[in-house]
């Protein structure tokens, strides 16, 4: 039974079994999803799902971080998922284009708070919940994507599930119930690009991987065979899928060690567009005022899924590759500035906006774009990104990452209350509880 054989591999890693550089890799995945969940927690969003929380009531167990106040366990994990996903800023897996930190995180730290444990045990958690997630995702991976599932939410609550079972203790056949928990529970349409909807998927995920573990812990059963069984997960969502993905090599590498992380906070698709005009523009001196036109070979993925040529909000903006190379070419850098909405909705934009043209190339990887601007006076500036900056060929340095947590979290904690956390998760594995950790997340002015 291939669900059972998980949970056993699961089950069967003892704690400190997970080598240093995977835990290491952890607080970088923390780090950047921390920051981009403080950064969007005085949304709109993140407003709406308190006010239902609210008027359903709960136990103050766990932080919304970025808000200062406690909410239930289950909620925390809803909210903060919700939070980390908005700016569309979160780490990838690239194989997959699974972002595996927003569901597993924000369920592990609802947990942990509440029962006040230590930093070093829910980082090697994180690693067994990102193996976990991430090895489903490679068995049903791309016939799952193609079909229209949002990955992160589908398979987001595996992760969880694992993580947290495995914090809990939970023994193989209970950790089985738990995943079939996750697998009957899978979230998130890619429909929902571009709307509120999203960033809800990677919530639910983790609510709903944490309650799974919580009941499997009780005796709450499923099948034994919930990913593996011709109605089962894998073959219900995916058309070819390759079960053996689930437990082959586990413990000779962690999936962790590939994760990579946005220096853009959009879809990662665009990215290469995004460092290629960032690129012309700094080292060849390009301005979107002398270009005629701007040409980009691209990976077939980035017209399916970043297409939009007439984007009207931020939202929308970050799926659309023609509003992130025209704004990148005009500012010089494409950051969170470059997706308000009074941004996307500017004159310069629109204009340069419709002077880019976009082609798939099907030779050109999903790290690599070709970028061409025709200029006004009849010259042409060429670049061909090999790969983009954030790629696991081009990785963000730590000194990088904190940058983008500073850009994300000052705003909300301010700069010295940023700093602050920051050097508290880069020390988590020192830390006696997380309950001090979770202290720091607070805003610098009450709201």
């Amino acid at each position: 039974m291939t669900t059972l054989a998980l949970a056993e591999k699961i089950t069967g890693t003892p704690r400190g079994a997970v080598p240093a550089p995977a835990v290491a890799e952890a607080k970088r995945s923390l780090l950047n999803w921390m920051g981009v969940a403080v950064g969007a927690a005085d949304h709109p969003m993140v407003d709406m799902v308190l006010e239902v929380a609210a008027a359903w009531g709960g136990q103050p167990q766990a932080t919304v971080v970025g808000r200062g106040l406690k909410v239930d366990e289950h909620t925390a994990a809803l909210v903060n998922g919700i939070s980390s996903h908005i700016f569309d800023y979160d780490d990838t897996l690239l194989d997959t284009i699974l972002h595996p930190s927003a569901p597993v995180w924000p369920a592990l730290l609802a947990y942990g708070e509440r029962h006040g444990l230590a930093g070093q045990p829910l980082l090697e958690a994180f690693v067994l919940g990102v193996e976990a997630e991430q090895r489903v995702a490679q068995v049903v991976y791309p016939s799952h994507y193609d079909r229209g599932w949002h990955i992160t939410g589908s398979v987001g609550a595996f992760g969880a599930a694992a993580a947290v079972g495995w914090l809990m203790g939970l023994d193989a056949r209970q950790m089985t119930y738990a995943l079939g928990l996750a697998a009957t529970q899978p979230v998130g349409l890619r429909e929902m690009f571009g709307t509120h909807t999203k960033a809800f998927h990677p919530g639910k995920a983790a609510a709903n991987g944490l309650q799974a573990a919580y009941l499997a812990g009780k005796g709450f059963n499923s099948s034994m065979r919930s990913i593996e069984a011709p109605r089962g997960f894998a073959h219900v969502t995916s058309e070819a899928p390759k079960l053996e993905r689930l437990t082959q090599g586990w413990g000779e590498s962690w999936q962790i060690m590939y994760n990579s992380y946005k220096p853009f906070p959009c879809g990662v698709v665009i990215h290469p567009a995004n460092d290629a005009v960032v690129r012309l523009r700094g080292e060849q001196g390009v301005r979107a005022a002398d270009v005629e036109r701007l040409e980009l070979s691209v990976h077939p993925l980035v017209l399916e899924l970043t297409g939009k040529k007439e984007p009207r909000d931020g939202l929308e903006a970050k799926f659309s590759v023609y509003h992130c190379a025209a704004a990148g070419l005009i500012d010089g850098w494409v950051g969170l500035a470059q997706f308000k909405d009074q941004r996307v909705t500017a004159p310069d934009v629109i204009d340069l906006r419709r002077r880019v043209v976009a082609t798939v190339d099907p030779s050109i990887a999903e790290d690599q774009i070709r970028a061409r601007a025709v200029l006004r006076d009849g010259r042409v500036a060429e670049l061909y990104v090999e790969h983009c900056l954030g790629s696991k060929d081009n990785p963000m340095t730590n000194e990088q990452l904190e940058r983008k947590f500073g850009e994300a979290a000052a705003p909300v904690l301010g700069a010295a209350g940023a700093r602050n956390l920051m050097d508290t998760i880069w020390q988590l594995g020192r830390a006696r509880n997380l309950e001090a950790v979770m202290a720091l997340t607070g805003p610098a002015v009450p709201r």
